[in-house]
């Protein structure tokens, strides 16, 4: 059927526009091809595009995403819930949240879903109830965060790390292995009294610790030091706070559950005229982009964040199609700096 045809055919017909079909037909595709084209997926060539797009503009052909979404039981949307509070320190501009938040809507926008973006204090508004899932950065202390979610009853993703207790899906980084490989490396130094500094409350967190502690078996002591905030000034007044309590202490390493923390922690332990590395060495955990520029440059775990966002991504579409879903754990890298 010619454009021309079409247009008298619907016209006979008391149609106002054309279907779907109708434009599958005039192409020679199928309506699959339609609807993925006009969500601009690509899934189809761009060629494809551009000629469907150009047949729905000629034909007044107006995708009715409301009517779609009705008909299939869904908003193919995906509300995505950031369980960390902005504060001046630790801004949501950081790697953690936005590299996650990358690869999440890298994966969903191409699946043809929209990203809501939002925080647990806003679970009754209309875009997250109506949304198809939830993805959760952040367990949160002691897993409340998981568990104020759990309460909507919608498919959840979390990213963080696995619970003894948990029957929910989590995609994570191995952080046994990252605390396992800042205690190798201070081994290999021969240091022997530790410091740990991180709130061990979250569970990533108890992960890093234990993986650490246990990998030691005993041959070093380990003072375990609980910020409650991931930032600059948390590390700083923490460690601060260490020197004047216990000026004896003569630690000889430290391992921080983030870089900010462990950026903080070298600035109080240098205005004390403790020498990094010379006297202690420090090692943070995320490798982010600052930790390179630091001064002096940060040794740091790397966590493999845009990758483990498409996982989350990945896991959540597997659960709303009624595929099954089991957590996973992405591996870590110690990269050697010069602290």
């Amino acid at each position: 059927m010619s454009t021309m045809a079409l247009a008298k055919h619907n016209k006979a017909n008391g149609d106002s526009a054309p279907t779907m079909e109708d434009l599958a037909k005039l192409a020679g595709v199928s309506t699959i091809t339609v609807s993925r084209a006009l969500r601009d997926s690509p899934l189809v060539t761009e060629k494809t595009r551009e000629k469907i797009r150009q047949l729905a503009a000629e034909q007044g052909y107006r995708f009715n995403i409301s009517a779609r979404n009705l008909r299939m039981r869904r908003s193919y949307s995906v509300a995505v819930v950031v369980e960390m509070t902005p504060v001046k320190g630790r801004p949501m501009s950081d790697p953690y949240p936005l590299e996650l938040l990358g690869g999440i809507t890298q994966e969903l926008t191409t699946s043809g879903y929209s990203v809501v973006l939002t925080s647990k204090q806003l679970l009754d508004t209309a875009p997250v109830q109506g949304a198809d899932g939830l993805i959760l950065l952040g367990q949160g202390s002691h897993g409340e965060a998981v568990r104020t979610l759990q309460q909507t009853n919608l498919p959840l993703v979390v990213w963080g790390a696995p619970e003894r207790d948990g029957d929910y899906v989590v995609v994570g980084s191995d952080n046994r292995k990252g605390g396992a490989s800042a205690a190798e490396r201070f081994l290999e130094q021969g240091r022997r009294k530790l410091v740990f500094l991180g709130d061990v409350d979250h569970a990533e967190v108890q992960e890093r610790c234990a993986g650490f502690i246990d990998t030691l078996s005993g041959r070093a002591t380990v003072h375990i030091l609980r910020p409650k905030a991931f930032t600059f000034e948390a590390g700083f007044d923490c460690v601060q706070t260490l020197l004047k309590k216990k000026p004896g202490l003569a630690a000889d390493g430290l391992f921080a559950a983030s870089d900010l923390l462990a950026m903080g922690a070298i600035r109080a332990l240098t205005e004390a005229g403790l020498r990094v590395p010379d006297d202690i060495s420090v090692i943070g955990y995320d490798d982010t982009p600052g930790a390179a520029s630091f001064v002096p440059p940060l040794t740091s775990v790397h966590q493999y964040l845009r990758d483990g966002g498409v996982l989350l991504a990945r896991k959540m579409l597997a659960m709303i199609e009624g595929r099954p879903s089991q957590s996973e754990m992405l591996p870590t890298t110690l990269i050697v700096r010069q602290t």
